[in-house]
């Protein structure tokens, strides 16, 4: 039997896994004092560069301690990795005081705000993911909702369902999409932090269990030009105990008050939380005309062409809004607390949308564009003071150097593209 370990790990800014395996006995003490790592796990890059432009914590200050604190809630089995267990951690400084640079800790104080109004946030992700056989060719042809290719990905499936069951994450569908070894998983909605925490563990099993069947998993935006990108579309629900507070008696009925202000939040918001729901230089290159991502703020009733959909049924549970603008890539712990925050900041204001859009919102040049860059999403989380305000400032401002570091990497980086369009011709 292999020797068994438990790993004890917080999502990076990024959105990626980053601690220790723990022997048994060394993650019991975890438990009990927590376990001391280097802050610089939440101040690296996406290649592992230390972020120099921090100046708070980090290589700068010495990459000192943190102390994490195992969620044991959250301790769950690998099915891929017999013996090996994964559970989250809460980080804090050695003197106690928590840690607002962790992406999870920000999602809990916007969930904290939302329930002193009264409301628990419900929400589940959509991710669509890329997937490469052994051979390295697409898992299927690009048909979206195809019934005879969805079979192509049946033993990824059984072995995914195993994982994630394993994991605590209930999968409740899956189908392909319109893009070469595109598919799509939806994942069952649950309240608070546990939304965030599914998707997560998602994404962390999806990848792992690929490659232990010699396979490759991507969340990446835009993997190849000229097809569709991979998106991670959020839906959400606000709830006064059991009961729905974005529902209308009738199916047919006008967005009730409070579904109504939360989407004027979203609309309202939605250029600055683009930062965080399109956190990359390539998000943007699935953010363009034609390829069925949104480009404006717009939102409308069962409409996909808009940024936010607002979903009617007969059935009150399943009112609620889907915000289609993230990116398969965003750090689901931000991409749910600038969502989160938006909607409470239109409930709070009891804000009112715009008229809701019919038809094709891709096609009205007069709609509010939202960022089609980096830079552009930068310049509009600078400009949105109250959004900043509810993520927390000293959040806030960690975030945008994190952006403007990948912003500038990009800019110090010659591609092949520039050396092919451009060395002939200047």
């Amino acid at each position: 039997m292999s020797e068994e370990f438990v790993l004890l790990g917080v999502p990076d800014v990024n959105g990626s896994l980053r601690g220790k395996a723990l022997r048994p006995k060394a993650f019991e003490a975890a438990v009990r004092n927590g376990t001391v790592m280097t802050d610089l796990i939440l101040g690296l890059d996406p290649v592992d560069t230390p972020i120099t432009d921090f100046e708070r914590f980090g290589i700068r200050s010495g990459a000192a301690d943190l102390i994490l604190h195992p969620d044991e809630d959250s301790l769950h089995d690998l099915s891929w990795r017999p013996g090996w267990r994964v559970c989250l951690a809460t980080p804090s400084w050695p003197d106690g005081s928590p840690c607002v640079f962790s992406s999870r800790e920000t999602f809990r104080v916007v969930l904290g705000n939302v329930s002193g109004l009264g409301y628990e946030v419900m929400s589940a992700l959509e991710y669509e993911i890329r997937l490469w056989d052994e051979q390295g060719e697409p898992m299927s042809s690009g048909i979206s909702y195809s019934l005879n290719e969805i079979e192509r990905y049946e033993r990824f499936l059984d072995e995914l369902v195993r994982a994630l069951e394993g994991l605590g994450v209930e999968l409740s569908a899956a189908h392909t999409e319109a893009g070469p070894g595109l598919l799509e998983l939806n994942l069952a909605p649950r309240r608070g932090m546990a939304a965030a925490d599914d998707a997560v563990m998602v994404k962390f099993g999806v990848k792992q269990v690929a490659a232990s069947m010699g396979m490759r998993a991507s969340f990446l935006a835009k993997t190849i030009p000229g097809e569709e990108g991979s998106s991670g579309h959020v839906h959400m629900s606000l709830w006064n105990g059991e009961t729905n507070a974005f529902a209308a008696p009738g199916p047919s009925d006008p967005a009730p008050p409070a579904l109504a202000a939360a989407v004027a939040g979203v609309i309202e918001h939605l250029p600055a939380a683009s930062l965080m729901l399109n956190p990359t230089v390539n998000s943007y290159k699935r953010l363009v005309p034609g390829w069925f991502a949104p480009i404006n703020a717009s939102w409308g009733y069962e409409n996909r062409s808009c940024a936010v959909r607002t979903i009617r049924s007969t059935r009150p549970e399943l009112w609620r809004l889907e915000c289609r603008r993230p990116g398969a890539d965003a750090n689901p712990y931000l991409a749910l607390a600038a969502i989160t925050a938006s909607v409470a900041d239109g409930i709070e204001r009891e804000l009112s949308p715009p008229p809701p859009i019919e038809g094709d919102a891709y096609a009205l040049a007069d709609l509010p564009e939202l960022p089609g860059s980096l830079g552009s999403a930068i310049d509009a989380f600078g400009d949105d003071l109250v959004f900043r305000e509810a993520l927390g400032e000293t959040f806030s401002a960690y975030y945008a150097t994190s952006r403007a570091w990948e912003l500038k990497a990009w800019r110090e980086t010659v591609t092949d593209w520039e050396r092919q369009r451009y060395e002939r011709a200047v």
